[in-house]
């Protein structure tokens, strides 16, 4: 039996999320898939002949056909040889040979050891994936949040820390925080799928066989990778140095936490309690197989359970930095599975946008939910106004006057007005302090200021990062 489409696929990921995403497929496919594999390495094969062509080490017409022949490599060949050699790399290698001239033969791949191939190769590919599928997606999210913050910088909306009413903010404040937050992972993810390392070093890292070649073999790594435009260690050994991959991992995971974080905030806002923001739903959707009137927020949690299934995977990159001496091979199946990471975080970051785009913000919901307490929210302003005119123990003050008001129902104000431990400092309160308490919806601090400010800063920045 032969994989023929995404509903042959055993991983939801290739059949349900990213495989079955048209547009997310056709994204990252050109990285991330076998195919893709096999040819970022013959690349690589064809960067090393033309490096040894620039070192006079072959002719440049031996070159020129080893990288045709690496053009025209398929991965069906490259599995049908491997099926012999049991030897990903040694197929790959032998597919390339069987179509170069036979005074070409020889340069394949020679004074190379398998991993000088694979590592820049993935180092190449990972890095292209990053610059131009994952950091456009999580792009268009800040994009889209951006422009949320701008037409909420006002909406007033009730803080809450510990899931209880706390301070008034704006709605456009609270999405400027994940503006902020999704914009530094873009920068993240670009340091380190730059810093991702490639190697021309050989089996134990030494340059032992390239030492038999050239007299400089370090100064053929260097022409190597510059013209892959990948980076070099200092040392590597038969593998490089792991940390590269494990950073962009966190990169990745890092990004989709923040994903999550914002997911599970919309969903908790469209609780039917909350109901300060709705997803868009379509006309034909269902939202339960029983239950007629349901409209659950499913993007924003099928984002989280994305984010649950890969954030452990950062364990496997921590457990992959080890390995004996110079080289075992407990790294190479793990391995395989980091364009996965790569391909749920931009996955996410796309469905994500998608959401965001359709958000309806109820700013009547908004103002009742920030009403709900009767005005306990004034009790921190009031408590430091009446500390900024002389009470010697406001605080605790404040704390009796809501336990009254909680008792007898009536608002926190009403209840100060009459108290006469505090009403004499209420009298020295100025008129713009005296609306901040008996208005406290309009309490919100500089959070309008700052959401604009954010998002003006992210605007500007996002256009430095997008592919040009």
């Amino acid at each position: 039996m032969t994989f023929e489409s995404r509903f042959d696929a055993i991983s939801p990921l290739d059949s349900r999320f990213y495989g079955g995403d048209t547009a997310t497929f056709e994204a990252l496919h050109p990285y991330l898939s076998a195919a893709a594999v096999i040819k970022y390495q013959a690349r690589v094969e064809a960067a090393l002949a033309a490096a040894m062509a620039d070192a006079g080490i072959c002719d440049r017409g031996v070159a020129t056909a080893i990288a045709g022949a690496a053009d025209r490599v398929t991965a069906e060949e490259v599995a049908a040889e491997e099926a012999k050699t049991r030897h990903d790399v040694r197929a790959l290698v032998n597919v390339i040979r069987s179509k170069v001239p036979d005074d070409a033969k020889r340069y394949v791949h020679l004074g190379a050891t398998s991993y000088d191939i694979v590592d820049t190769a993935n180092a190449l590919r990972y890095r292209e994936c990053i610059e131009r599928a994952v950091i456009p997606a999580v792009a268009a999210v800040v994009a889209r949040c951006i422009a949320i913050a701008e037409a909420e910088a006002d909406t007033p909306q009730i803080g809450r820390t510990h899931g209880r009413h706390a301070e008034p903010v704006t709605f456009g404040f609270a999405m400027a925080a994940y503006v902020s937050r999704l914009g530094d992972r873009i920068g993240r993810l670009q340091y380190f799928a730059k810093r991702l390392p490639g190697k021309l070093s050989g089996a134990v890292g030494a340059y032992n066989a390239l030492g038999l070649l050239s007299a400089d073999p370090r100064g053929l790594e260097e022409r190597f990778l510059s013209s892959l435009g990948v980076e070099r260690r200092s040392t590597s050994s038969q593998i490089v140095e792991a940390e590269g991959w494990t950073d962009l991992a966190h990169a990745c995971l890092s990004t989709l936490g923040v994903l999550a974080n914002l997911a599970d905030d919309m969903r908790q806002l469209q609780r039917t309690e909350i109901g300060e923001v709705a997803e868009a739903f379509a006309a034909e959707q269902v939202g339960s197989s029983t239950m007629p009137h349901k409209r659950n927020p499913v993007s924003f949690e099928n984002v989280k359970s994305i984010w649950k299934a890969m954030a452990p995977r950062i364990v496997t990159t921590y457990m992959d930095q080890i390995s004996e001496h110079q080289r075992d091979l407990t790294n190479s199946a793990s391995q395989r599975f980091l364009g996965e990471i790569l391909a749920a975080t931009a996955y996410a970051a796309r469905r994500m946008a998608g959401s965001l785009e359709g958000i309806r913000v109820d700013r009547d919901r908004l103002k009742a939910n920030l009403a709900m307490t009767r005005g306990a929210i004034v009790a921190e302003p009031l408590y430091v106004l009446l500390a900024k005119y002389g009470h010697p123990d406001a605080h605790e003050a404040v704390r009796k006057l809501t336990l009254e008001a909680d008792r007898t129902g009536r608002t926190l104000m009403e209840v100060a007005t009459v108290d006469a431990g505090v009403r004499s400092y209420l009298a020295k309160l100025t008129p713009e302090e005296r609306r901040v308490v008996d208005q406290p919806e309009e309490y919100r601090g500089l959070a309008a200021d700052v959401a604009r400010e954010v998002a003006a800063t992210w605007r500007e920045r996002l256009r430095e990062v997008l592919p040009k």
